[in-house]
């Protein structure tokens, strides 16, 4: 398992937020969307942001995210 220091160590690299809390929380959100865990909603809730915000913030770094399956993606592309 990976130490605490550890994490915080990466969390401290996370340039857009001032403090290592905030970051541990968006790297803890991120994983948890990707995973389709949690709705962008709730993460905007956790990172205490207005979702247009989070969305935003994500295109930013290069993160995309979305809900839709692959096979919803290839079926709109196909339209």
């Amino acid at each position: 398992m990976v130490s605490r220091e550890a994490l915080q160590e990466i969390a401290a690299n996370v340039q857009i937020f001032p403090d290592v809390e905030q970051k541990e929380r968006f790297l803890f959100v991120v994983g948890a969307l990707t995973a389709r865990v949690i709705s962008l909603k709730k993460a905007a809730e956790i990172m205490e942001l207005e979702v247009e915000v989070l969305l935003q913030l994500l295109e930013l770094m290069g993160i995309e995210f979305s809900y839709l399956t692959n096979e919803d993606i290839a079926l709109e592309k196909s339209w």
